[in-house]
């Protein structure tokens, strides 16, 4: 594939540039040549870029780096973009962009059915790549705050909306049980002191005692359970929670 720079970053307005130093790009294509030609034309405009490592994991990837846009190939090992940009919107509503030289009506349809926002068919110039991803954020970000994805073991627990997702599935969970399990994925491998807790759940008005925490947390360890995910929240004897 060719990369043409055909950018004159000399010409562009410093505001613009301060506002791109804000995004990061996640780069999810397993071809590395373009992945890291696409990641040094992101950070020569001033925005912080990152190319995917294990094709296995890609939403643990995901919800590590927080980005606040994807770039998606679609033929990728182990699963394909379409999966991945699927598995990505059941917790974010992060732009993802494809690209891909499967570039026929068949495939962009696909993309724009799986969650896709656009479709750049390779091979393509830099310039029309960056100018694309400008477009894109300003779109998403002049008018709404990002979201953050927290993730460990598998589960994403999704900071906007206060799902937790695991294989796919969404598991409910009561405001009190949202706030224990998110003070403790924010926090995991240290342990957090019941009296902690206590003062995060007294914060949003709700009266917790020592016997309400204990029936909080053992009825979030049974969902959590019930889903797959035993040993989630580790007890420490007169210490506390944590979650490592």
């Amino acid at each position: 594939m060719a990369f043409t720079n055909n950018l004159h970053r000399d010409k562009i307005n410093k505001n613009t540039m301060r506002k791109l130093a804000m995004y990061r790009i996640f780069i999810v294509e397993d071809d590395r040549g373009i992945a890291q030609a696409i990641k040094k034309q992101a950070e020569l405009w001033n925005m912080e870029a990152r190319c995917a490592q294990s094709f296995s994991s890609i939403m643990a990837e995901f919800a590590e780096y927080d980005p606040h846009l994807v770039l998606m190939d679609i033929s990728l090992p182990f699963y394909n973009g379409y999966h991945w940009c699927s598995e990505i919107r059941k917790v974010s509503k992060v732009p993802v962009i494809f690209i891909s030289s499967a570039s026929d009506n068949m495939n962009i349809i696909m993309a724009m059915n799986m969650g896709g926002d656009d479709f750049i068919a390779k091979p393509f110039e830099q310039s029309v790549l960056i100018a694309k991803i400008q477009a894109m954020l300003r779109r998403t970000y002049d008018f709404a705050e990002s979201v953050a994805i927290i993730e460990h073991r598998g589960a994403l627990l999704n900071t906007g909306d206060s799902t937790l997702i695991y294989n796919g599935e969404s598991i409910p969970l009561t405001k009190n049980e949202y706030i224990i399990l998110l003070t403790l994925m924010k926090n995991k491998g240290k342990i957090i002191s019941r009296e902690s807790l206590m003062e995060k759940l007294w914060k949003t008005d709700s009266f917790v005692d020592e016997n309400t925490l204990t029936v909080n947390v053992s009825r979030l360890r049974k969902k959590l359970e019930d889903a797959g995910l035993d040993g989630f929240i580790i007890t420490k004897f007169k210490m506390g929670y944590i979650v490592e």
